[in-house]
């Protein structure tokens, strides 16, 4: 059973004023909390934060697992921002607010005859939140989505309302793309959309070592190539996504409740729920899912493909390395993931990125690769989490943003070679700290 995708919901406020993730292990009680329509009521919150000496952040979805939303001062939920503004079915540019979530935007550029080149296999974050952190899907000729976008709409410290693109401001640009929320808050965004098309997705298992041996083969056959394997199992859940030139044929509604619903997630639910009340039993039961998963087909819109529904939840920590280092970095993780201190009842998950020229990208400047490791709710990850990061600092591993990791700015600015081009930009932007709550501070530096 491969791994399950993305669920509808994302975080919640309680009456009480906290905040929580979507994962539902980090929490924040704000001193206001603020829905803006425009970027007019942004700038407007903003320098009433200000003015009172209040931190800013931004959330989206809440789908990062990190504290970088968490603040005691304003938090801004951009809800109400999430309308489709332009749309060129010509040239594909589509001008949207910042926190439309990626199913809203595919499924309005679909309308348009449209799609986005690449998703993950989560699209409920916000357009904003999953591009300021990083996000990716997989394919070893394709970047991370913030690659896709072609002019940010950036409310400032001081309230001025600013587009940034390439042109413009060309260092501006490429710390804008990939920002943690620390320049600014996104109020809308111009990204490159490509002609709609149909994928065919084939799930599939496979020998863990036939997979390691023939890698690159795989990543460079397909348009995008990922696969999974529990620890404790010799084999591997491939996941390949290939374009055709047909029709969407979407499954009856019934199979893809009993595929996505009930098989990749109440079944793997209570196969981790089982695994949390007797670890001794995680070793068996890994590898009895692994040998469950079989062979399924799909042909659809490629947004139904790329993601769908994830209702387990979980915590998890995602590296980027060379991908020169994939077989070795797998094997190093497998090794800590199957230690018997370590119940480890989800899959590591292997992707692949090309490089862009984001300042901040943990693909910037190399082609990579992407090893992720979770951690079912109310199981113990810190100490499976520091030992797979102790793993990837010995692979040269840029951590995903959004995702859990003990690094500092001290540790990560020798891994970015633009890395003090970015502080000029943010030091320009945000010269007082505005939008720098404990991780921000902690993972960037004093501003």
């Amino acid at each position: 059973m491969a791994l399950g995708r993305a669920s509808r919901g994302g975080a919640t406020s309680a009456g009480s004023g906290e905040w929580r993730n979507w994962a539902g292990d980090q929490a924040c009680r704000p001193a206001a909390v603020e829905h803006p329509a425009t970027a007019a009521e942004v700038a407007e919150a903003v320098g009433r934060a200000r003015d009172a000496g209040r931190v800013v952040r931004v959330v989206g979805a809440g789908h990062s697992f990190t504290d970088t939303a968490l603040t005691d001062g304003t938090l801004l939920r951009l809800d109400r921002m999430r309308r489709v503004l332009e749309v060129d079915s010509t040239s594909g540019l589509a001008r949207v607010e910042a926190g439309i979530s990626l199913n809203e935007l595919s499924e309005a550029l679909w309308a348009h005859g449209l799609a986005l080149e690449n998703l993950g296999d989560i699209d409920v974050q916000s357009i904003a939140g999953a591009t300021a952190t990083g996000t990716h899907g997989t394919g070893s000729r394709l970047q991370n989505l913030s690659a896709g976008l072609r002019e940010l709409e950036l409310v400032t410290a001081d309230g001025l309302t600013v587009r940034v693109s390439e042109g413009d401001d060309p260092d501006g640009w490429r710390a804008a793309r990939v920002s943690v929320g620390a320049l600014g808050v996104v109020t809308a965004v111009t990204l490159q959309a490509v002609r709609a098309f149909t994928l065919e997705g084939v799930d599939a298992t496979a020998p863990l070592e036939e997979v390691l041996g023939r890698v690159d083969e795989l990543a460079d056959g397909a348009e995008h190539f990922e696969f999974y394997v529990f620890p404790h199992s010799s084999l591997a859940m491939t996941r390949t996504n290939r374009r055709v030139e047909q029709a969407p044929e979407p499954p009856p509604r019934a199979r893809a409740w009993v595929d996505d619903v009930l098989l990749r997630n109440h079944v793997f639910g209570l196969a981790c729920a089982a695994g949390r009340q007797a670890p001794r039993l995680i070793p068996s039961i890994n590898r009895l899912l692994a040998r469950a998963s079989g062979t399924t087909r799909r042909v659809d819109r490629s947004y139904r493909i790329f993601a769908s529904p994830r209702l387990v939840r979980f915590t998890e920590m995602e590296y980027a390395l060379p991908r020169e280092r994939t077989v070795d970095a797998v094997r190093a993780v497998l090794e800590v993931a199957s230690r018997p201190d370590f119940a480890v009842p989800f899959p590591i998950e292997v992707r692949f990125v090309a490089p862009d020229d984001a300042f901040l990208s943990p693909a910037g400047g190399r082609e990579t690769c992407y090893i992720a490791v979770h951690m079912y709710r109310g199981m113990e990850w810190e100490p499976y989490f520091r030992a797979v990061e102790e793993v990837m600092n010995g692979f040269e591993g840029r951590p995903h943003w959004g995702k859990r990791h003990f690094q500092t700015a001290e540790t990560l600015s020798p891994r970015y070679p633009e890395w003090e081009r970015f502080q000029a930009v943010r030091r320009r932007l945000d010269p007082e700290g505005v939008f720098a709550n404990g991780y921000v501070r902690r993972v960037l530096g004093a501003s």
